[in-house]
């Protein structure tokens, strides 16, 4: 049973790091993973008067408050337009609008789970974490950190992108992803994220199709096999390793494919 002794609404962030360096102590979010472990939590710390709850627009990138829902991902215009729908895509299935009216981005990355889909686009985007104390670190170099006292305050995604794209397996709309895809290219490279695996994402990155139309047919095929040959995919009960290869390697053909142009 998850249990709360006192709530704190942070009146600064400075305020919530200082609270946050007991291990008594939580940072909630939209609680809906939180909610479900058996925990005692000393002081809940909620950020939601700090406004970090919104998307801002630079010439350079995109802001994204920790507090910002799922759901505001899903609907704004911009970075649906900068990433070709691959963002929206990305959070739509993930069970249902009411629960994504109240899942943060903040706590989807910062808990780093294997089955996120908001990881695996994220990465693909070559998005940073922004850190109260430990400042601006590469995303792809965050997930690999275990969880420590840090606040995480925003994700910054640079507008490198050319184009994107995501692609996920599931039995059913609503459940947890057999496996997620998400591609992204720039006039330099090509990034593939691919997660659910079932541990997190993972990035692999490919020079060679930075430039949009510079790829065959023949070498997507010989890129995506080289994935399937290399990744790690494990088994649970939504599906065995065997099966997820077989998906990374379906998938990133799909996903080059698309950036192309051409047929899946």
């Amino acid at each position: 049973m998850f249990t709360i002794q006192n709530y704190v609404r942070a009146e600064s962030l400075e305020q919530a790091y200082e609270l946050n360096q007991k291990k008594s102590a939580r940072i909630i979010g939209g609680m809906l993973w939180l909610k479900m472990t058996h925990i005692r939590v000393q002081n809940a710390i909620d950020l939601s008067g700090l406004g970090l709850d919104t998307i801002e627009e630079t010439p350079d990138m995109y802001r994204i408050g920790c507090m910002t829902t799922l759901r505001s991902l899903e609907l704004h215009p911009g970075l649906n337009a900068f990433t070709h729908g691959a963002i929206r895509e990305s959070v739509c299935h993930i069970v249902g609008v009411q629960f994504r009216n109240l899942a943060t981005v903040g706590g989807s990355i910062y808990g780093r789970y294997g089955f996120s889909d908001v990881l695996t686009i994220f990465q693909a985007l070559n998005a940073s974490v922004e850190l109260f104390a430990a400042g601006i670190i590469p995303l792809e170099e965050y997930a690999k950190m275990a969880p420590d006292r840090d606040i995480l305050v925003r994700i910054l995604v640079p507008k490198t992108t050319v184009n994107s794209t995501y692609l996920s397996v599931r039995k059913t709309k609503t459940d947890f992803p057999v496996l997620t895809c998400a591609a992204a290219q720039t006039s330099k490279d090509f990034t593939l994220s691919i997660g659910a695996r079932p541990g997190r994402a993972v990035v692999i990155r490919e020079p060679h199709f930075g430039s949009a139309g510079t790829f065959s047919e023949e070498d997507v095929r010989a890129f995506a096999n080289d994935v399937s040959q290399n990744i790690t995919t494990g088994s649970n009960m939504r599906a065995q390793a065997a099966y997820r290869t077989h998906l990374a390697e379906v998938l990133t053909r799909r996903s080059l494919l698309t950036l192309k142009g051409g047929s899946l």
